[in-house]
């Protein structure tokens, strides 16, 4: 059986290329909890756009609400007017899409955006709603007892971890 190994520096310069690609001069960055946040922090300061990256939380829209309850440290702040916006959604790793679900009906609580696209660094598949990103640094194929998250060093490096649930 072999390990699969991603590297998440090299991906995250393929989202740079490709998240270049699909913003205009308004498009705002919003990452989702945690690991887009993270993503959208970086790419605003790479890209050497004004202003702050927006954050997005799940929490208060997932359908497993009753089962995972809110942690106190997801907070959505969203640094700018939404309503009319051309918003750029950014996510470490697209799966089943319940998270995107839940970010989008987030998202429209603080307005009606003009247009919404999504970035990620990995797509693995297995979708259960029909949400597909607009970039996907890389695709993988993982099984469904697997976890697939980005992690961030304290120096702002980026890593994956993989755990078997």
């Amino acid at each position: 059986m072999s390990t699969l190994m991603l590297d998440a520096e090299a991906l995250y310069r393929e989202l740079l290329n490709g998240v270049q690609t699909l913003c205009t001069s308004s498009t705002r960055l919003v990452g989702v909890t945690s690991g887009g946040a993270w993503l959208a922090q970086r790419l605003q300061q790479d890209l050497q756009r004004e202003g702050a990256a927006g954050t997005i939380s799940s929490a208060m829209h997932r359908d497993d609400y009753a089962r995972r309850g809110l942690s106190s440290s997801v907070q959505t702040n969203i640094p700018f007017d939404v309503t009319g916006a051309d918003v750029l959604l950014l996510d470490d790793v697209l799966y089943t899409g319940r998270t995107l679900r839940a970010v989008l009906n987030e998202l429209f609580d603080y307005g009606r955006p003009a247009s919404v696209k999504l970035a990620v660094l990995v797509d693995r598949g297995g979708r259960e709603l029909p949400v597909q990103a607009d970039f996907a640094a890389a695709r993988v194929a993982l099984a469904a007892n697997q976890t697939l998250a980005l992690a961030r060093s304290d120096a702002g490096v980026f890593s994956f971890d993989i755990k078997e649930r």
